[in-house]
């Protein structure tokens, strides 16, 4: 019987579990997460509910559930050094520790990092940790400037000229912003492009790519309104996106693969986990965006369902770095995921209102994340609802079903149609034509 910790209650974590129950060795899972997620209770051999960041209370339940390892979910636990707590009982993890995590909880850490070993994929930047310089670096930027908050900020921590900020006073006064609650704020030059995410296995010396997806961060079709945790991803049955070279893909891996030895070198220490990088397909290539140190949501239900090496095999090969031994395969399936979210998401969204899921058709996952199952049936609770998957031989077979699904849950939400369709994907490819020529 292997028993494994994870932390963490939203979708990403319920395909997590789900991929681990289709082990061919005997799983017993232990969930330790901010709230019960009805679709994970029913997977889970032991489930606990606190707060994700109190050390103590997972190292507690880790030690009376008698775990061999831990998969970490979200951003944050990694950030308060969740991993380094259970490494300290003997528990190892297939996710990194506080110091290597900092590729994601430091956005100034990464863009210096990438400076330092000469790493491809940085745009033009500086980190600032006062006032000094920073007017005239918007100066020299001119109109087209980042601005990014460097802690965790929820995926609400970036700033973008011409879309949530214009000229350089209301640059400057986020900037400043920043500078008051993290004592440092990453300015950069504004990359155009479509953006991809590709996830990497690592063991702290090998890596191993997942299949590229898109994510879609904002809430309206046609990429209107404003940023949210993601409405949703698609991804090719090739592993590819249709706006995507060979090139590019090698491009982004290479990066990763280097960053993985700079931190490393840098730390003295593994990364163990994925490493998730945000990337952009630019005119002159590819560049980095940023990285994260975890499985994305919602790309984590776009490729753990297409997985066909068992996952328990897989994260003890990254724990014992291993990766290179083992044969890393994905289903070749197209795969469309759509979030229903409640009613004036991401701002004000509706909260402790019923819903009602109906008929979900063959060929569709579901996977559970801010819901609260009572008695009665489910109920809101204030962020994204349920995630729809849809898996076919083709992308438009897929976003047919994920789209026949979401359409079946009644109640105060709405979903973005556009995800995965012929007529999005287009733009995106229309877009890269004329930046490339």
């Amino acid at each position: 019987m292997r028993k494994i910790l994870i932390i963490g209650n939203g979708a990403r974590e319920h395909v997590i579990a789900e991929t681990f129950k289709r082990s061919a060795q005997e799983v017993e899972l232990y969930i330790f997460g901010g709230a019960k997620n009805p679709g994970i209770v029913s997977l889970a051999a032991g489930y606990e509910v606190g707060d994700v960041c109190d050390l103590e209370a997972i190292a507690a339940f880790a030690e009376k559930s008698e775990v061999e390892f831990a998969v970490v979910g979200p951003e944050a636990p990694i950030a308060a050094g969740v991993v380094d707590r259970l490494r300290e009982l003997g528990v190892a993890s297939a996710s990194p520790l506080q110091t290597v995590g900092r590729l994601e909880s430091s956005k100034g850490f990464t863009r210096d990092l990438l400076k330092k070993y000469e790493i491809y994929g940085n745009p033009e930047f500086q980190v600032f940790e006062n006032e000094e310089g920073l007017s005239e670096f918007f100066d020299h930027l001119g109109e087209h400037y980042v601005v990014k908050a460097d802690g965790l900020k929820g995926g609400k921590g970036v700033k973008v000229s011409g879309d949530h900020l214009n000229g350089k006073e209301e640059g400057m006064a986020y900037a400043r912003e920043c500078l008051a609650d993290g004592g440092k704020v990453v300015i950069e030059e504004k990359l155009v492009g479509p953006e991809f995410s590709l996830m990497s296995f690592c063991d702290g010396m090998n890596t191993v790519e997942m299949p590229c997806v898109q994510d879609h961060k904002r809430a309206y079709d046609g990429d209107e309104g404003p940023n949210t945790g993601g409405m949703g991803s698609y991804g090719g049955s090739d592993h590819s996106l249709p706006f995507l070279s060979d090139a590019d893909i090698k491009e982004a891996a290479q990066i990763t693969r280097e960053v993985a030895s700079a931190l490393k070198e840098e730390t003295g220490e593994s990364f163990k986990g994925v490493m998730y990088g945000g990337f952009i397909a630019t005119a002159k290539g590819v560049r980095l965006i940023e990285y994260n140190a975890r499985f994305g949501d919602p790309e984590a239900m776009n490729v753990l369902p297409l997985l066909k090496t068992d996952f328990v095999e897989l994260c003890e090969a990254i724990i014992h770095g291993r990766l290179n031994e083992l044969a890393v395969e994905f289903e070749q399936k197209a795969t469309v995921c759509k979030y229903v979210v409640p009613e004036g998401y991401p701002d004000s969204p509706a909260k402790d209102k019923k819903i009602v899921v109906g008929e979900v058709p063959d060929g569709v996952k579901v996977y559970y994340s801010s819901v609260d199952q009572r008695e009665d049936g489910l109920y809101l609770s204030g962020s994204r609802a349920i995630a729809f998957v849809g898996v076919a031989d083709s992308l438009e077979e897929a976003e047919k079903l994920a789209a026949s699904a979401v359409g079946s849950v009644e109640g105060p939400v709405f979903y973005r149609n556009d995800i995965g369709t012929a007529e999005l994907i287009e733009k995106r490819v229309q877009m890269m034509k004329e930046l490339r020529g």
